[in-house]
């Protein structure tokens, strides 16, 4: 099996300024690529190739701390990783990895995300490489296991389809890990006493195989290792698994079996499969259709699910759907929506949804556990980290600060920057994002 990655970090952004030239560089996000690669050569047998790059007195790659990666360099690399020319070169895993500044446009009404380049030229309308055209590689791709990680301001935009840039799976036996360091309004931020940036220290330690048990880290193992982990953090990571457990790393050669399933007869009869884990774990050959659904569940309101008698569909809804949902895995904050217990409309539909959603209210964020005290109250208020876009050209026009004129955010002082929630992130109020959905 090929196993093929790209791995960026950029320190150096000779045209962004704030007060002179070189104060907006970065520090950690080669040191985040690198640390990346080690793990992945070493834990996930991957083939990486670094940018920037150059080679130590041995030959071997390495990356320069402050090396230009220009946009057309980074394109045509990622192109060859996803889509290389000659179809006996597409690997069977692919992975990106990019660290260093983001940036998020609204032109004309249409917000379009970028990873920020070398060469970007904010007053010359050059903003780096698009998320919009990433989106388009990865559906575009014959790779059939992907996967994204983005340690950089707005990342989660990668994370924001439509049904022109959704890079769905819908009639492709394709598995996809997208993970990104913040939502798509958030800044990503690094610590000027860290060694890596928060996100990136978080990934890594999810990569690493010797803190499990079993020594097996698969994308749904790392989401929910990051979900765990960062729910106290400045920024919100967002995920989007599909698809069958893509193996990351691990130390051992031969996946674990769960002990727990081995006295458990795998049949249910001509019962259904139940949305509890005992029956998820065995419920088999619709995962294809049960990412299809979710797919659907997060771009509609109202998802009907129609078939002959016995052909599945109770136990496709319950055991594969509501259980993928409930874990959170597949779809940031999933986990925290409400959900009504499945139930039979009878002869009168509405009345037994009333009663349904009467039998489980749903329930306040204090009830649910999720409304934390802040951090003046709970006295862990500390002083903010620098945060990974703070950047201007030469004319003073600047990232994250909100003065130019398209940017989505508000002014902010002393190269900080202070944002407005994006009305499509996850927290929103927009249509197709409330919690309670209709199944």
């Amino acid at each position: 099996m090929s196993r093929e990655s790209l791995v960026v970090g950029i320190n150096f952004y000779p045209f962004l300024i704030k007060a002179e030239p070189g104060d907006l560089n970065l520090k950690a996000p080669v040191k985040d690529a690198e640390s990346i690669a080690n793990i992945l050569e070493k834990s996930g047998e991957f083939r990486v190739q670094r940018l920037p790059k150059g080679y130590n007195e041995e030959g071997k790659e390495r990356f320069i701390s402050d090396g230009i990666v220009k946009i057309n360099d980074l394109q045509q690399a990622i192109i060859n990783l996803f889509n290389p020319p000659i179809k006996n070169e597409v690997p069977d895993v692919a992975l990106l990895f990019f660290a260093g500044h983001g940036y998020v446009t609204t032109k004309g009404g249409i917000r379009e995300g970028f990873l920020v380049t070398s060469d970007v030229q904010l007053k010359r309308n050059i903003y780096g490489l698009s998320l919009n055209w990433l989106k388009q590689i990865l559906q575009e791709s014959p790779v059939k296991k992907q996967i994204v990680c983005l340690d950089c301001c707005f990342s989660g935009e990668l994370l924001n389809f439509d049904q022109e840039a959704d890079p769905g799976t819908e009639g492709k036996q394709i598995s996809r890990c997208l993970i990104t360091a913040s939502r798509s309004f958030e800044t990503s931020v690094e610590k000027l006493s860290e060694e890596h940036g928060i996100f990136t220290a978080k990934l890594l330690e999810g990569l690493n195989p010797e803190n499990y048990v079993d020594g097996w880290v698969t994308n749904y193992i790392l989401a929910d290792f990051i979900k765990q982990n960062m729910s106290q953090t400045s920024q919100a990571p967002m995920f989007h698994n599909s698809g069958d457990a893509i193996i990351l790393t691990t130390n051992t050669p031969h996946q674990p079996i769960d002990d727990r399933w081995k006295n458990i007869a795998p049949y249910r009869g001509l019962s259904y499969f139940q949305q509890q884990e005992n029956d998820a774990v065995f419920f088999h050959g619709r995962t294809r259709l049960t990412d299809e659904l979710i797919d659907r569940v997060r771009t509609n309101n109202f998802v009907a699910v129609l078939g002959a008698s016995g052909s599945g569909k109770s136990s496709l809804l319950r055991a594969g759907l509501l259980y993928q949902l409930k874990r959170g895995q597949k779809i940031s904050g999933s986990d925290r929506w409400f959900y009504i217990k499945p139930f039979t409309p009878g002869s009168s539909p509405l009345e037994s949804l009333q009663q349904a959603i009467m039998k489980d209210p749903p329930k306040s964020p204090l009830e649910r556990g999720t409304l934390k005290a802040s951090p003046l109250e709970t006295g862990t208020l500390k002083t903010p980290p620098l945060e990974r876009a703070t950047a201007e050209e030469f004319d003073g026009s600047s990232l994250t600060k909100g003065e130019i004129e398209d940017s989505p955010l508000k002014k902010g002082g002393g190269g900080g920057s202070k944002t407005e929630p994006h009305p499509y992130n996850i927290e929103g109020k927009k249509t197709e994002n409330l919690t309670e959905k209709l199944i």
